[in-house]
């Protein structure tokens, strides 16, 4: 039976964008050769740095919700890092856009010159952010404001490269932002995933929250809040497979 809900989804179009950033675990053959580690610590790093089935646990209907998923993956370009270096601070750990230092801090990658710099961004980075400038653009264009959902997840032991090295590590991490994330919003997130059982932080161990840099500090209609989940949860951290709690 179709609700008055539905027919208003249908009519308005989408009230949010998800943005999935790291579930991607594809590495092209054409970059391979820039790496420095075997195949057997490449696909080790893979497991250690990948969102894994974040793309599943954050599936809405389009009518709902636009996804912008990127397609390949953050080590070989990350999409969530400013593109300019001099303005990320995780870049001072090798792990800017292009990261040339693994999770453990030791090298992943070749210096690369700027040519080969600009390559990857035009392929990668470059297109992924106009997809999710669009698609932000088509939920303002129809509702007047926007909520982006910046979808992770986060391993149960801290590796070495984060600042956050509390072992003891809630369910659901929270980011936000000063400007994108309003008070009610941020409640809001923690209410829920309170309710729902699971223990909660806001910015720890990861903060902030990802707004298109059209918008970034600019425009109030674009709200984000990142949703980090631990994947202890749902995953496998050894094999990155799901565990039986995955549909919970």
């Amino acid at each position: 039976m179709t609700t008055h809900t539905d027919s208003y989804v249908r009519s308005f179009g989408p009230r949010a964008v998800f943005h999935i950033p790291h579930a991607a675990s594809v590495i092209p053959s054409d970059v391979r050769g820039q790496f420095l580690v075997s195949d057997e610590r490449l696909a080790d790093e893979i497991r250690l740095m990948t969102d894994h089935l974040t793309d599943e646990l954050f599936a809405v209907p389009e009518a709902t919700a636009l996804a912008v998923r990127f397609p390949v993956s953050r080590l070989v370009v990350d999409p969530e890092r400013f593109e300019a270096d001099e303005q990320e601070p995780m870049a001072a750990r090798g792990m800017g856009v292009i990261y040339d230092r693994t999770g453990r801090q030791t090298p992943l990658r070749r210096p690369l010159i700027e040519p080969e710099r600009q390559v990857l961004l035009e392929r990668w980075y470059r297109p992924h952010h106009r997809l999710l400038t669009g698609a932000v653009d088509t939920v303002l264009q129809t509702r007047g404001t926007c909520l982006i959902i910046d979808a992770h997840s986060f391993p149960s032991i801290p590796l070495p490269y984060e600042a956050d090295q509390d072992p003891d590590r809630p369910d659901i991490c929270i980011g936000t932002d000063a400007f994108h994330t309003p008070p009610p919003l941020r409640n809001l997130a923690v209410t829920l995933c309170l309710d729902a059982g699971w223990t909660v932080a806001v910015n720890r161990p990861f903060a902030g929250a990802l707004v298109p840099m059209a918008y970034f500090r600019k425009d109030a209609r674009v709200r984000s809040v990142m949703i980090e989940v631990n994947r202890g949860l749902y995953l496998d951290e050894q094999s990155g497979a799901r565990s039986a709690s995955f549909d919970r």
